[in-house]
């Protein structure tokens, strides 16, 4: 089967297993959408779900934070991890934000890859869900993992796996990607144990009988 081909049935399938598919941060304007993804790089949205409403009320729009004492804004993100680098990035964002946009989050992909703390990965989350436009496809750990498994990509660099993804799937489904990939990557194939015995997508996954836990999973 080739790649796009297989990319159509596996949206199709994967459609069908998480029809409400979405992100899973709590925010509520696109300032705090922008922090709370930037706080939510290697840890759990739940964890960062804890944080941000004791942050937030600390700091609830970009010029508080902006001008907010390090020390005390690493003590309130300090259980989301790396909370050193981001303090450091959440502050370089906000201060940046309140020079150079007016004190409002931009809503193009070269605005938000411009502040600190965003790559492509945040700057695609936040600019569809707080915006409404999309713009590619948001490459996190699961996607990153599940591309390579169902053999849609063979990169290494996120950037590069966005192309391949973009490449094999229709615009209209960029959004979708990211938010099915992430419920299969949990419920399924996980890094450590996937369950491919039970999975939808084992006919087709050419990692379905070589991957560590295809024999358990039966």
């Amino acid at each position: 089967m080739e790649r796009a081909e297989r990319a159509r049935v596996i949206m199709d399938r994967l459609a069908k297993l998480y029809p409400d598919a979405h992100i899973m941060l709590d925010y509520d304007t696109p300032y705090h959408l922008l922090i709370t993804v930037i706080l939510s790089a290697q840890t759990t949205d739940a964890g960062v779900n804890k944080v941000t409403p004791i942050l937030f009320e600390r700091f609830p729009e970009p010029g508080d934070l902006a001008g907010a004492d390090p020390a005390e804004v690493e003590e309130i993100v300090r259980p989301t991890g790396f909370f050193r680098n981001k303090t450091k990035s959440i502050i370089g964002a906000a201060r940046m934000i309140v020079t150079e946009y007016g004190g409002e989050v931009p809503d193009t992909m070269e605005g938000l890859i411009s502040l600190p703390g965003v790559a492509r990965k945040t700057a695609n989350i936040v600019i569809s869900n707080a915006f409404g436009k999309v713009e590619g496809i948001a490459v996190d750990t699961h996607v990153f993992r599940l591309a390579h498994r169902l053999g849609l990509s063979g990169e290494k660099d996120p950037d590069k796996i966005e192309r391949d993804l973009m490449e094999v799937f229709p615009r209209e489904e960029w959004f979708h990607v990211n938010y099915r990939f992430i419920d299969h990557g949990r419920a399924i194939c996980t890094a450590k144990r996937p369950a491919c015995g039970i999975c939808k997508l084992n006919d087709i996954c050419p990692s379905a009988f070589t991957v560590k836990g295809w024999r358990e999973s039966l």
